[in-house]
């Protein structure tokens, strides 16, 4: 059987980001919602508060942990797997990422332990700085890490010269034509990530009658975070999609589902087709009539644009687009539901006596995971055949590496990246499990930090040292 090195180097490029992705939308997420927790509590010096903070500080750890080792992968990958890419784009994406390890991950890194361990050590105050310092490094992390993608779907600020690129231009490198678009929407999604993360497991506990202030707590806070941030994502999604109908239209065409040139008029909205490439047409659309109008071109009559308007040779794969956009709108929408539930159950009085409530935010637990992924995979199936949008071809980045070590290396990355997930699945449910009463006590004070550095303190069992009265 001959191998295509081609199609196993995206393959595998494909499955190490998809799993990447998962741990630092989790880690920006939790990592956000730590700091306003310990802020809260050092506000009102509500005990909850501490024990909120406490419970998803270590699922917080292990996500970050998983995302800074499959992460380290991704940049060993490009060696590997794309060379031509790193040979060409290297003068602009190098940079870029040499930044975001200098900037977020060394202030990540320098705060990290403080958040961990060091409440009783250093004090509330200092503490809560180290956990506003981690949350402003995933967002550092995040930002130069969508740039440098970013640039990739729309380059600007560069010359190709024999075949490398030069930098006419930092500014426009890095703040190019759809970063500042993405990166409010990408935030925003790991937030609502979040948001639904923490409303889930406290739905989960008062389901089970256990911990019920805790769930109480943690509903509220949970759903209250997500209306805002859903109600926000709404727009800044709206402004992206038209933003990219200009920059990629062909990733916007093949999201709609459309062929012709231009739709029929009124437009329908597609929920599920059965794309037939070769044809360049649908074997089969399901959808809803005048919406497509009426969403996609604010009218009652207006047409869609279609894949046929670009040329074939450019298009990308319509059924991996239409999809990844349908995963990541149809959770959007029903986050939006759940939205508009709580905000009348909370008016009523019921958001924590409604089980059907509850039972619905146990299951979009994960829901913010699987829009994300759906998202990314709309942004890097629609931008092919293009690795570096209208520059450079997937097809000649991919390195001259023989197809049966592609095939080894992606198998030992399949059985290693299975482990990774199993044992975080594991430490997250028995953490679940164990309630936030289980929690570690690492987080007590000890007062001020020139008090905390006297060796009788430092010496002292973790846990040793009361609150501060105050």
């Amino acid at each position: 059987m001959n191998l295509d090195p081609a199609l196993l180097a995206r393959i595998q490029f494909g499955f190490t980001v998809s799993f990447h992705i998962i741990f630092p939308t989790i880690s920006i997420g939790l990592a956000m919602f730590l700091a306003i927790t310990e802020g809260l509590w050092l506000r009102t010096k509500d005990p909850l508060y501490l024990q909120i903070y406490r419970f998803w500080l270590g699922i917080f750890a292990m996500a970050f942990g998983v995302g800074v080792v499959t992460g380290i992968v991704l940049s060993f990958e490009f060696g590997l797997a794309f060379a031509k890419f790193g040979q060409m784009a290297g003068p602009a994406i190098g940079p870029m990422i040499a930044l975001e390890v200098l900037t977020s991950f060394f202030l990540e890194a320098g705060f990290l332990g403080i958040m961990l361990f060091g409440l009783h050590r250093v004090g509330p105050r200092l503490h809560f700085l180290a956990t506003c310092m981690v949350a402003l490094g995933t967002l550092l992390s995040a930002s130069w890490i969508l740039s440098a993608n970013s640039w990739m779907q729309t380059p600007d600020g560069i010359e190709v010269v024999n075949g490398h690129v030069v930098v006419t231009d930092w500014l426009k490198v890095v703040v190019n034509p759809s970063w500042l678009y993405r990166l409010p929407h990408m935030l925003t999604a790991a937030y609502i990530t979040g948001s639904f993360l923490v409303a889930g497991v406290g739905a989960w506990y008062l389901l089970r009658g256990e911990h019920v202030p805790f769930g109480r707590r943690t509903v509220s806070m949970g759903t209250a975070f997500a209306t805002i941030l859903i109600a926000t994502q709404v727009f800044l999604g709206d402004i992206l999609y038209g933003k990219m109908v200009q920059l990629q239209p062909a990733k916007m065409q093949a999201a709609e589902g459309f062929w012709d040139k231009q739709s029929e008029s009124p437009a329908p909205y597609y929920w599920m087709i059965v794309p037939d490439q070769e044809h360049q047409r649908n074997r089969f659309a399901l959808g809803i009539p005048v919406l497509g109008s009426i969403w996609l071109t604010h009218s009652l009559d207006g047409r869609v644009d279609g894949l046929k308007n670009t040329p074939v040779d450019r298009q990308p794969q319509m059924g991996w687009v239409f999809y990844g956009f349908r995963v990541m709108y149809g959770i959007a929408i029903l986050m939006f539901g759940v939205a508009v539930a709580s905000l009348w159950l909370r008016w009523q009085g019921r958001l924590f006596a409604n089980r059907w409530f509850l039972r619905t935010l146990v299951v979009m637990t994960p829901s913010g995971i699987v829009a994300t992924l759906g998202g990314w995979y709309l942004a890097e199936t629609g931008r092919q055949p293009w690795v570096i949008y209208g520059i450079l071809r997937t097809i000649d980045a991919v390195s001259p590496v023989p197809a049966d070590v592609l095939l080894s290396s992606l198998i030992a990355f399949i059985c290693i990246y299975a482990l990774f997930l199993t044992a975080f699945v594991l430490f997250a449910v028995r953490m679940i499990r164990r309630g936030p009463q289980g929690a570690p006590a690492q987080a007590e004070a000890s007062g001020s930090l020139k008090q905390a550095l006297k060796p009788r303190v430092i010496n002292a069992p973790v846990g040793a040292s009361p609150l501060p009265a105050e």
